[in-house]
């Protein structure tokens, strides 16, 4: 088994958050960061030693980031073929490109699910509009026309709640010339989310499930607390996520997104094979981070079993919750918290606040997480 020891390069394709907090934690450790993305002055790339600035299928960036790294890690998984050929040859890549190329594609993904032992939501194919109304008519409504590929935070997805919404749907998500999957609707009652940890030896560590809430199909909390998900299904969640991590030889992290029906049934809804938003808790509120874990895992080093040391929520700033924020912090800051509650903010450092993208998070440290989500009601962030 190889290890990468601090001291050496690690090489991050995509300069995003994700690849950002990889390296402020990775900089912790004692490593060294170069990343390439096609954004000048990106978040990872302000915090690494070097950023290659060029596109994801630029082979010949590729080839700079491999001469540069010991060891070539992802943060974006939609990474194009070629480019991964060409890293895998020139470089060491240990998450590999099979990982990828099954989780990049809505069909692929489910039938690797399956084929763990894991259950997923009834699903279909689709290839025309008349596939489409006989799936319908078969799962009954509503139900979710998705894209095969691409598609992420609601995009390339289409809720079909009347028969006659077909042809509309189809054509919308470009039915005939892209490959597209209809999903059966589940009537869930929780969507909850585990990180995975899987070293080069199959050492395999979960993260205690987080409870997630989404608003207009964009992940807005996540919390983590012991009882909070009765223990049952807590051990269910992690035992399938480890055992999707081992089916699909996951090297780093894999986070599993479930749907948890009233009578504990709990589905796969999809996978993330790195870092994962809905992960952001343990940064600040466990003994080890995701960001810690994937990279152990990366450069072979042991696993910690993880702990969670105190009860936590993670909220998303999107770009219009930023000057808020700012006012936030400029202002009453921490004097406007609960009594108990603890906010960590962590800010990406994006040029431009765009609507609905990703800009930063805050964890709030509580003993009472009905607290901090009351606060988060109430204080006008997020209003």
């Amino acid at each position: 088994m190889k290890r990468v020891l601090p001291g050496a390069t690690i090489g991050v394709l995509g300069g995003g958050q994700l690849g950002r907090m990889l390296a402020l934690k990775g900089r912790e450790m004692g490593y060294r960061f170069v990343t390439l993305d096609p954004t000048p002055d990106s978040p990872c790339g302000q915090v690494s030693d070097r950023q290659v600035t060029a596109a994801y299928a630029d082979e010949r960036a590729a080839r700079e980031l491999a001469s540069l790294a010991d060891v070539i890690t992802y943060e974006f998984e939609n990474v194009n073929a070629g480019v991964a050929a060409v890293l895998e040859r020139e470089s060491y890549v240990p998450q590999g490109s099979e990982l990828l190329r099954t989780t990049q594609h809505r069909l692929r993904e489910k039938r690797a699910i399956e084929a763990a032992g894991v259950r997923v939501a009834p699903y279909r194919a689709i290839e025309s509009t008349a596939d489409l109304r006989e799936a319908i008519q078969e799962f009954g409504l509503p139900c979710v026309l998705k894209t095969a590929t691409g598609g992420y935070d609601g995009k390339g997805q289409f809720v079909i709640r009347r028969a006659e919404q077909a042809a509309e749907a189809f054509t919308a998500l470009g039915g005939g010339a892209v490959e597209l999957v209809l999903e059966q609707f589940v009537d869930f009652e929780r969507e909850l989310s585990v990180i995975a940890a899987r070293g080069l030896d199959g050492e395999v560590r979960t993260f205690p499930p987080a409870w997630n809430v989404h608003v207009n199909s964009i992940l807005h909390t996540s919390t983590a607390a012991d009882g909070l998900i009765p223990d049952d299904v807590a051990g269910r969640a992690r035992r399938m996520a480890a055992d999707i991590a081992n089916s699909l030889n996951v090297v780093g992290l894999i986070a599993v997104e479930m749907f948890l029906k009233a009578d504990g049934t709990l589905f796969v809804n999809e996978l993330a094979p790195r870092p994962h938003n809905s992960g952001h808790y343990t940064m600040d509120a466990c003994s080890v981070s995701q960001f810690e874990l994937h990279l152990r895992a990366v450069c072979g080093l042991p696993l910690p079993e993880p702990r969670l040391l105190t009860p936590v929520v993670m909220v998303n700033l999107l770009g219009e919750h930023i000057e808020p924020t700012l006012r936030w912090l400029e202002g009453e800051g921490e004097r406007s918290l609960p009594e108990g509650v603890t906010a960590k903010v962590h800010l990406y450092g994006k040029a431009e606040a765009k609507r609905g993208r990703k800009m930063g998070h805050i964890n709030l440290l509580t003993d009472d997480p009905a607290k901090a989500l009351q606060w988060i009601e109430t204080c006008g962030i997020w209003t």
